[in-house]
């Protein structure tokens, strides 16, 4: 007897193979494991490491210049804090003995056998809330309402100093917080300096030195450049010059107008920057032994009897703008977009700089560093 039952359709599993699959994954890991491992990151060239080296220089120097200014802003605020807490000494001086002479006239009346709203008034805590009671008030004497009304002034006056007081302790505050990240900054950037430099190796340090006097060569060739322009500038003016009139100069190129004590203004400035030559460049110094870029500059000027702020980006701001063609020896000439390096112009396109950390201050090229432009003082 024939049989009816279906026959069973075998169906093929399409799932793939779990151990075969799992080991292709494993080989992949392993192969981009081994291949991350492998090729590390490039070793940066001497070029990139120089760039970076005097980026970070520059950024070491912009810190500078906030600690500089932050600590200006906190020597000031600490004067002033000092000054207003004198003055609240005072005024509670003041306070205290209005309150003494008030206290004189209630023991007057107390000793007279009573205790009267008078008293009252000058034994109270606050003797201002009863100070509108007209009806007490004409109780007075007129020394008794003079003494209230000097009472009520000197409090008023120490309790406005206070308030001053505590903002300007509140800006102090500020400002030595900004003092203390600034030279922190400052830090951080020239550590990174030395780890960078620390890591190069002998051969690599000897290209970077040749790197670097390259760079020197270049821009001396562009200070001679400079002088060239700047003397054949000068023999145009003489040989040209003779019939302008007397505001023109005497044919120094520098001119008579202001010229005498100008010229001697830049001889003295230049004459102290020369004695300065060899001396440590160290962040935040402003003399005798070290300076900083803007702390040799300010020093040099008031040797000269010529006052100037202290940072880069104030000093950038006084005297007379000039264009580098038009320079004179004791101008100031700054650097970089952000004006963080400043220099002393000292003729034939050179100039006396505290150049960086490791560095003394010495002669170099303007051209050394991207011009941002330049400054005449006085």
């Amino acid at each position: 007897m024939a049989s009816h039952r279906k026959p069973r359709t075998r169906v093929r599993s399409t799932a793939p193979a779990v151990g075969l699959t799992t080991a292709a994954l494993a080989s992949v890991t392993l192969l981009s494991t081994q291949s991350a491992v492998a090729a590390p990151d490039p070793r940066p060239s001497v070029e990139d490491v120089q760039k970076k080296v005097d980026d970070l220089y520059r950024q070491a120097g912009t810190a500078t210049q906030r600690y500089n200014r932050a600590k200006e802003a906190t020597a000031a605020q600490r004067a002033e804090v000092e000054g207003l807490l004198e003055d609240v000494a005072e005024r509670a001086d003041r306070l205290n003995d209005a309150r003494r002479t008030l206290g004189a006239f209630a023991a007057a009346q107390y000793r007279n056998g009573s205790v009267a709203p008078t008293a009252t008034f000058f034994l109270a805590d606050d003797p201002q809330s009863y100070f509108d009671q007209s009806q007490l008030m004409e109780r007075m004497t007129s020394r008794q309402q003079k003494a209230v009304t000097d009472f009520r002034v000197q409090q008023e006056r120490t309790a406005k100093k206070r308030s001053e007081a505590v903002r300007s302790l509140e800006t102090l505050t500020t400002a030595q917080a900004s003092l203390r990240t600034s030279k922190q900054d400052v830090r951080t950037k020239l550590s990174e300096a030395r780890t960078l430099l620390s890591k190069l190796t002998a051969e690599e340090k000897a290209r970077l030195a040749e790197i670097e006097r390259k760079k020197e060569a270049e821009a001396r060739r562009k200070a001679e450049e400079l002088a060239k322009q700047q003397a054949a500038a000068r023999d145009a003016k003489k040989s040209g010059g003779t019939g302008t009139g007397t505001d023109a100069g005497t044919g120094t190129g520098t001119g008579t107008d202001g010229g005498t004590s100008t010229g001697t203004k830049a001889e003295q400035v230049l004459a102290f920057a020369r004695a300065q030559i060899g001396k440590p460049y160290v962040w935040g110094a402003t003399g005798p032994a070290s300076y900083d870029c803007s702390g040799l500059t300010q020093a040099a000027w008031k040797a000269a009897g010529v006052d100037i702020p202290r940072t880069t980006w104030d000093q950038v701001k006084i005297g007379t703008r000039v264009a580098t063609a038009d320079l004179r020896p004791g101008d100031l000439v700054f650097f970089y977009d952000d004006i963080s390096h400043v220099g002393i112009y000292k003729g034939d396109g050179m100039m006396i700089h505290a150049p960086k950390p490791g560095a003394n201050v010495r002669e170099e090229s303007i051209y050394y560093m991207p011009i941002y432009g330049s400054v005449r003082p006085a």
